[in-house]
């Protein structure tokens, strides 16, 4: 009997921390997303896009602060990338620290951002 509530325990404490760890994750898949169509679509200046950063940061609960993320602008992209640290709890109150890097990297043609360049052949005939 003990034994089987032992091993209930460890696979609820393992159910648990998958659960938590897995669903910051999907929350930093869809901010890096969010953040990738905000390059695309409202980069016009780094000003503007840093401030929708931070917005998206806020919504998506994500403690990110203003030098914790940097603006390039390459040849033909918009390059977002940062990191931050966020308190997991796999046991309830204790949290650990986990760390998470992201990337966000949009499409820039001839100064406007989400365009691609034609391919293939242009000759209309």
């Amino acid at each position: 009997m003990i034994k089987t509530l032992v091993k209930l325990a460890v696979a609820a404490f393992i159910a648990n921390a998958a659960w938590r760890v897995g669903s910051e994750y999907i929350t930093q898949f869809k901010f890096k997303d969010a953040v990738r169509e905000a390059a695309i679509y409202g980069g016009r200046t780094d000003a503007d896009l840093r401030q929708r950063v931070e917005a998206l940061a806020a919504q998506f609960d994500i403690p990110l602060d203003d030098d914790a993320f940097q603006i390039e602008r390459v040849e033909g992209h918009i390059v977002v990338h940062g990191a931050y640290d966020k308190p997991i709890e796999f046991i309830p109150g204790h949290p650990y620290t986990w760390h998470f890097e992201w990337s966000a990297d949009s499409d820039v043609v001839r100064g406007r951002p989400g365009l691609r360049a034609p391919t293939g052949d242009t000759d209309s005939r």
